[in-house]
C-alpha cells in the first residue's frame, strides 16, 4: 500500500536539490526572484527546527554568463574556468541572502570521488552531521573546476541523492523546470498526464525519460529517475517538482499533492548501498540465465560457473557490475578475484579454483554479502 502524502510532513532532514535552468534566466545571468523565494523557504523550514541541506547548480552557467559565453563551450578547461567563476558568484548570493535571515551556510565541494572512496565518504558524511549539529545550511555542488567527468556529466540530481543516502534524509526534493514525471513530453503532447505517484522505475518510466530542456543545464529526466531509484533504495521518498512552483517547498513537505513523489521500496543496508551507487565500477561479469536467477531470485553468490564473459582490468576488492544474458545489468558486488584470474576459472565449478590457479582463497567470485540488486 502506497502511503499518504502526509507521511512527507514527519521528514526532519531535508535535502533540497535545485537545477541550474530553475536558477538563471536564459541568458545565464541568476533569477534574483527565483533565488529569494528559495532562499526565504529553506530558512523558513530552518526557523521550523528542520535539518536542511541544498544541493545547487548554476555556477558553470552564472560564469559562462561573467565571461560572455553565449552557450555552454564543449572545451573542458573553459567549462572549468567558468566553474571558479560562477561558483564564487553563486555562493555570494546564497551568503548574502541566507543573511538576511540570519542563517549561516557553510559551501561544501563533492566529487564522485568523494563518494568511491570508503573513507573519503566518511569524512564527508561527518562534516555534514557537524554542520547541521551547529545550525548550519550546508550548500553543496559538484567541484566542477577540477572534476572532469563531472563536468560532463553535470548530474547534481545524483549527487542529490547521494548527499541524502549518505546522512540518511528523510525526504528528496529535486526542484527543476519542469512539475514532475509525465506519461509523455507535456510540450509536445496535448495529451500529457502528470504521474503522481511512483513505487518503482521500470522501463516503461525510462523510456518517457527526455533529454535536457536548457542550454545551461545538462541535467535531463534520466538523471532525476536514476535519483529516484537511488533514493527508493536508501529508504526514503523523492518529491520531484517545479521550482516556479509557489510556496512548493512548504506545501511539499505540509502533505500537499504537488509533482511527482517516488516512493521507497526495499531499504538496502549501508554497505550494499554504497557498493551499488557509491563505489567505481572497474569492470563486468557476465553470467548466464542460472546465475543469474539464483543472484536475483535465491539470495545466492555468484560462482564461476556462471560467468560467461569478463569486461575490464580489475584486482581483488573492487568494484564490477554483473550483466546478465540480455546484457541489462542486474547488481554490482566486490570481486574476490582479478580480473585475470577470474578468466581463468570462469565456466569452472569452484572445485576446479585451485587446481587452476594454484591456490583458492575463496569459493565465491562475488559473495552475497558484497552484493547489492540494483
Amino acid at each position: 500500500m502506497i502511503d499518504c502524502r502526509s507521511k512527507l510532513a514527519s521528514a526532519h532532514r531535508i535535502v533540497v536539490k535545485v537545477g541550474s535552468s530553475s536558477l538563471t534566466y536564459s541568458t545565464g545571468k541568476p533569477n534574483l526572484t527565483r533565488l529569494e523565494a528559495l532562499v526565504r523557504q529553506l530558512s523558513d523550514l530552518h526557523n521550523r527546527g528542520l535539518e536542511v541541506i541544498l544541493v545547487t547548480s548554476g555556477a558553470v552557467g552564472m560564469g559562462l554568463s561573467r565571461l560572455g559565453f553565449s552557450r555552454r563551450p564543449r572545451n573542458i578547461p573553459e567549462k572549468q574556468a567558468a566553474a571558479a567563476v560562477g561558483q564564487g558568484l553563486l555562493m555570494h548570493l546564497y551568503e548574502k541572502l541566507f543573511a538576511e535571515y540570519g542563517i549561516t551556510v557553510g559551501q561544501v565541494l563533492l566529487t564522485r570521488e568523494d563518494f568511491t572512496h570508503r573513507s573519503r565518504f566518511l569524512n564527508a558524511r561527518h562534516t555534514l552531521y557537524t554542520m547541521l549539529s551547529l545550525a548550519i545550511i550546508p550548500v553543496i555542488n559538484e567541484n566542477d573546476t577540477v572534476a572532469v567527468e563531472e563536468i560532463k556529466l553535470g548530474d547534481n540530481d545524483t549527487l542529490a541523492a547521494m548527499v541524502a543516502s549518505a546522512v540518511d534524509a528523510d525526504l528528496l526534493i529535486i526542484l527543476s523546470d519542469i512539475d514532475g514525471l509525465y506519461t509523455a513530453h507535456p510540450q509536445t503532447d496535448p495529451h500529457a498526464r502528470l504521474i503522481g505517484e511512483v513505487t518503482e522505475i521500470t522501463p516503461e518510466l525510462e523510456r518517457l525519460a527526455g533529454g535536457t530542456g536548457s542550454r545551461f543545464g545538462t541535467g535531463g529526466m534520466i538523471t532525476k529517475l536514476s535519483a529516484a531509484r537511488l533514493a527508493m533504495h536508501s529508504g526514503m521518498p523523492m518529491v520531484l517538482a517545479a521550482a516556479a512552483a509557489d510556496n512548493v517547498l512548504r506545501r511539499i513537505v505540509a502533505g500537499e499533492n504537488v509533482g511527482t513523489v517516488f516512493w521507497p521500496c526495499s531499504r538496502l543496508e549501508n554497505k550494499k548501498r554504497w557498493i551499488a551507487y557509491g563505489s567505481a565500477v572497474q569492470g563486468a561479469l557476465h553470467v548466464d540465465a542460472g546465475a543469474a536467477e539464483a543472484i536475483t531470485r535465491r539470495g545466492k553468490s555468484l560462482l564461476p560457473s556462471g560467468i560467461t564473459a569478463v569486461r575490464g582490468e580489475f584486482e581483488l576488492g573492487n568494484t564490477v557490475s554483473i550483466i546478465d544474458p540480455e546484457g541489462k545489468e542486474l547488481a554490482r558486488g566486490i570481486v574476490n578475484y582479478s580480473s585475470q584470474d577470474v578468466r581463468l576459472i570462469m565456466g569452472h565449478k569452484t572445485g576446479d579454483i585451485e587446481r587452476i590457479l594454484g591456490y583458492k582463497d575463496y569459493d565465491e567470485v562475488v559473495h552475497r554479502n558484497n552484493l547489492a540488486l540494483l
